[in-house]
């Protein structure tokens, strides 16, 4: 949580310095994350601990943040391309992404051994979430290094694009609680505990 926020106030810093619209998506959907790490943590809590209404109310509030993520990128990507706005070089956002290249995938696998370890769909779907940030690391690294080596301005814009819908995506699944089904009922026709992954 602490690198996410980290990772958050970089990019978004970076990204209004240098008129990066994927930078700043990027440091968006790193906020969301790291809000996602606290609820990881409030659903653990002893009075919640076996609440799927907790877990529900949770994802849809997760889901929400996603969608108004994907609704701000998206369209400021719409409008940087129409306009031609072209966003300078960020050498500190390419940095960034190389960091969080190299360290979002063994966090990812580490919490998806704890996830199956405490049989906590909650746990391996945050882990998912890390290493969803690693592809969109790659994603930004293309379209900076695109814009500030061969001056292709447009390269930020479609990043963006690309991250927006990458946030519409992780939205519709934490909306639907696709990552909600740790173990098949016994006697049961479905896979799932409950309704939520139906």
């Amino acid at each position: 949580m602490g690198w996410h926020g980290i990772e958050a106030v970089v990019a978004v810093g970076a990204g209004l310095v240098a008129g990066s619209i994927s930078l700043v998506g990027f440091g968006a959907d790193s906020l969301i994350e790291a809000i996602a790490g606290f609820v990881l943590l409030w659903r653990f809590a002893a009075s919640r601990a076996s609440s799927e209404e907790a877990e529900r109310r949770a994802q849809k509030l997760i889901a929400l943040s996603f969608y108004l993520i994907g609704a701000y990128v998206g369209f400021e990507a719409v409008s940087s391309l129409l306009a031609g706005e072209r966003p300078e070089a960020s050498w500190v956002g390419i940095g960034l992404s190389v960091v969080t290249l190299l360290t979002m995938p063994p966090l990812a696998v580490e919490k998806g051994r704890i996830g199956e370890a405490l049989a906590s769909s909650a746990t391996k779907s945050e882990g998912q979430q890390n290493m969803l940030c690693a592809y969109l690391s790659v994603a930004l690294l293309v379209g900076l290094g695109a814009n500030a080596l061969f001056g292709l301005w447009w390269a930020d814009p479609v990043t963006a694009l690309l991250i927006a819908g990458v946030a519409v995506k992780e939205g519709r699944e934490a909306w639907r609680g696709e990552s909600c089904c740790t173990a098949p009922v016994a006697g049961s026709e479905n896979s799932c505990e409950d309704d939520c992954c139906r």
